[in-house]
């Protein structure tokens, strides 16, 4: 059985004090730091860059997984592979050829993940999975915070699942102590959650 990790979504915590975030987190036992990077063009938000992952890695050792929803995730590869990321996650829907674009993460010392929309069916990725090392389910939009799970996405997760039983699957959206175990069960062992983790332990320095 793959080991179950969790992932806190860096996009809700306080960016004001993004270095202090990180390190509650890592101390509370994350596996990783899931950054949301948006451009504005492939989702209707705008957040971080290559410049805050590259600030941060000065302030951590940990893993950080970085999710670009962006038009053309090939044009960063090597900016983020600079700025010290450490999983390099794109969009199918992004991308003619994802194959060559998971060769080209891997040669700049990246691990390689492949996200697929809420309306994506996991069979377009069938044909190159197991050159990944994580394919990411997205349980709502990609582009906001705070939305709610989309029951639906977790077929695919048990899909994916029974086609590549030593694959990294990941879950992102709207997972809180509610259905957590569900998506679990259909063989998710990355668990990404932002504001269940960020809303019960907000300030950057608890009193």
């Amino acid at each position: 059985m793959l080991q179950a990790k969790i992932a806190p979504s860096m996009l809700s915590s306080d960016f004001s004090c993004l270095a202090e975030e990180a390190k509650r987190m890592v101390d509370a036992g994350a596996d990783y730091l899931h950054m949301d990077v948006m451009d504005g063009h492939f989702v209707p938000n705008l957040t971080l860059g290559a410049p805050i992952v590259k600030s941060l890695r000065k302030h951590t050792d940990a893993f950080l997984d970085c999710h670009l929803m962006v038009s053309d995730p090939a044009k960063w590869v090597e900016d983020f592979a600079k700025a010290g990321a450490s999983q390099y996650v794109f969009h199918h829907e992004a991308m003619e050829n994802p194959s060559k674009l998971i060769d080209t993460i891997h040669a700049a010392g990246m691990r390689a993940g492949v996200a697929l929309k809420p309306g994506t069916p996991a069979s377009v990725v069938f044909e190159y999975a197991n050159k990944a090392d994580q394919i990411l389910v997205m349980t709502v939009e990609p582009g906001f915070g705070g939305q709610s799970f989309m029951m639906g996405c977790v077929s695919k997760v048990k899909e994916l699942r029974d086609r590549f039983p030593q694959l990294d699957i990941q879950v992102d959206g709207g997972l809180d102590l509610n259905n957590i175990g569900e998506v679990a069960a259909a063989g998710a062992n990355v668990i990404v959650a932002g504001t269940s983790i960020f809303s019960s332990c907000y300030a950057c320095y608890p009193e």
